[in-house]
């Protein structure tokens, strides 16, 4: 198989252990590092071959690795790992805060051209995917609407923030289709949905001794920008219950356009996912950019990117040869 494409993953939770999984998967790539911002000797990694580093030194390995993988949140690790990995590494990351990704783009743009190295952002199943459907979509049904819907799936967000509710001792939140929503746009229709009609919210809560229930109740179906403006269910169950049903991280969802061609035909495009695990399957995207991004710089290319801008032959590990044979 040649010389392996050789990855690095900064961040070592849910997604950095999915990424560890996936490129076992992949023959054409190896694991060379881990870099954390714990104690190295506190962080065990899947392989006991793959050494652990403090993420202050990752910097002197930038000669042992060709793709570094960002396995970092949005909100906080991102927008300063993002450009500062980009200076001394090629990077993949799953940036997904929607409204931030212009001026992060611009951001990681900037720095990685001047390093020479290429930068793939926002990659995942959303932003990713659905993002890649949504523009089949609009280019190929121009006359039309375009509907994302997510779930049935685990919201991390949303479950942290029921966590952060006083009296909440456990918790999950599902983000969930309303299906009278989906069919109506199945069928063609093309409504005008509101963000109340197109989803509801389902919570399942470990309260602590002695909390008071409505109370609880109350104060998440009323939080502003996480559940006021959508149909909250709020049920109360016991610590077993939640170990046994609400700890795996499932998610899911669909993209459908709803477009008119020629004699005003209706044509319906539809991508959908069904995951048992979010973490595991957005690693997998992740570790199929890599080998992307290590092919575009091998070509000479740098600067950020998006799933926009990468031919997708360069997601596999098949030549073009054998991609036109066997999937053409």
């Amino acid at each position: 198989m040649g010389n392996k494409i050789r990855i690095g993953i900064t961040g070592y939770g849910n997604l950095g252990r999915g990424v560890e999984a996936a490129i076992k998967q992949n023959p054409d790539m190896e694991l060379v590092a881990v870099f954390s911002r714990r104690d190295p000797a506190s962080v065990t990694v899947a392989d006991p071959n793959v050494k652990v580093y403090p993420i202050a030194s990752a910097e002197d390995y930038k000669n042992d690795i060709d793709v570094m993988i960002l396995c970092g949140g949005s909100a906080t690790d991102l927008p300063e790992q993002g450009p500062a990995f980009a200076a001394h590494f090629n990077t993949i990351d799953s940036f997904d805060t929607h409204a931030k990704i212009p001026e992060y783009f611009a951001s990681i743009d900037e720095v990685a051209k001047k390093s020479g190295k290429v930068s793939i952002i926002s990659v995942g199943w959303d932003p990713g995917m659905f993002s890649t459907n949504r523009l089949f979509g609009e280019a190929i049904l121009p006359v039309g609407e375009t509907y994302t819907f997510w779930g049935k799936g685990l919201s991390q967000g949303h479950s942290d923030a029921v966590r952060r509710v006083n009296g909440v001792k456990a918790a999950v939140q599902y983000t969930i289709p309303i299906e009278e929503a989906v069919n109506r746009v199945r069928s063609g229709e093309n409504p005008e949905l509101s963000t109340r009609e197109k989803h509801l919210r389902e919570c399942f809560v470990v309260a602590e001794e002695g909390a008071n229930l409505s109370e609880i109740e109350k104060t998440i179906k009323e939080m502003p920008h996480y559940f006021s403006e959508y149909e909250t269910i709020v049920n109360f169950i016991s610590e077993e219950e939640f170990q046994a049903n609400h700890t795996k991280m499932m998610h899911g969802g669909f993209v459908i356009r709803s477009g008119d061609t020629g004699e005003g035909n209706k044509e319906i495009m539809e991508f959908s996912l069904k995951l048992d695990s979010n973490p595991e399957y957005t690693a997998s995207v992740l570790t199929a950019y890599a080998r992307a991004a290590y092919r575009l710089s091998k070509e000479g290319q740098s600067g950020a990117k998006t799933v926009f801008d990468v031919p997708i032959g360069m997601l596999s590990p098949k030549s073009s040869e054998q991609l036109r044979k066997e999937l053409l």
